[in-house]
């Protein structure tokens, strides 16, 4: 069975005071929750606030007790050297992060992110034991041509397709319609579905059935309490990458809870 999974990415978003007060708020509730035990939550908070987040994910007095991942937004393509403002792979795991997003469309948009540079960025942290989460997913004039299935096969060729099986089974995909990206729009479960299937044997061609069996593929296109339910009752959706939802303890917990029991 695929590995149940929900991530909250903060973007540019909480002061310090603001990040600890709902790191810890939702620790306290992932504590009270039980539902919540078979699903794996992680949270990417910007690069400052990876220490405290580390700090508050766990139980005080009984560490073993985690009660989310630690996650970041973005990493350098570099492994070190004179890049004034990135931060490399390598600083990453001597923090202990465990997860980090790549090519999420607003890399893609704002800072010309490519195929090419996902690509690079995706080796460093798999050379650095971090798990990446992959984003890939078409524009509104693209899915209004037709053409999201060209647009997302060419960024998972380009971006992925070159790694060899054991790699590319560490993975994590996450399709993200970007015209549903913080628009209150989400593509319903049926166009998300058919999608998330579609990727599924894409890379069952390419790496073959036991690696397209496993590898989770999340949903993340503004997500939230109301729709994640029927989302993630689709059979190749295997839970979401969440935006501003993940910036309410509340909302995202009520998200993590939205499996079928």
């Amino acid at each position: 069975m695929r590995r149940k999974i929900v991530a909250g990415n903060w973007k540019m978003n909480k002061t310090f005071q603001e990040a600890e007060d709902l790191l810890a708020e939702l620790a306290d509730s992932l504590k009270e929750e039980q539902e919540y035990q078979d699903v794996e939550v992680i949270v990417c908070p910007p690069y400052l606030y990876v220490e405290m987040a580390h700090d508050l994910s766990s139980d005080e007095e009984d560490e073993t007790q985690v009660y989310y991942s630690v996650g970041v937004q973005d990493v350098s393509e570099h492994d070190k050297g004179a890049y004034t403002g990135e931060v490399s792979a390598a600083m990453l795991s001597s923090m202990d992060v465990e997860y980090c997003i790549v090519g999420h469309s607003e890399r893609r948009k704002y800072f010309g992110e490519t195929d090419a540079q996902v690509a690079r960025k995706v080796e460093q942290l798999l050379q650095n034991e971090i798990t990446p989460i992959v984003c890939c997913g078409e524009q509104a004039e693209e899915r209004e041509a037709g053409k999201q299935f060209e647009v997302i096969g060419r960024q998972l060729e380009d971006g992925l397709f070159g790694l060899k099986p054991l790699d590319f089974s560490r993975l994590i995909i996450a399709y993200e319609p970007v015209w549903a990206i913080g628009t209150g729009k989400t593509a319903t479960p049926e166009q998300a579905q058919e999608i998330h299937a579609w990727i599924r044997n894409l890379i069952q061609e390419k790496y073959g059935k036991e690696i397209a069996r496993v590898i989770p593929i999340l949903y993340g296109g503004s997500c939230n309490a109301k729709t994640a339910k029927d989302l993630f009752a689709q059979p190749d959706i295997d839970g979401g990458l969440i935006g501003g939802a993940s910036l309410n303890a509340e909302d995202f917990v009520a998200i993590i809870n939205s499996f079928e029991k």
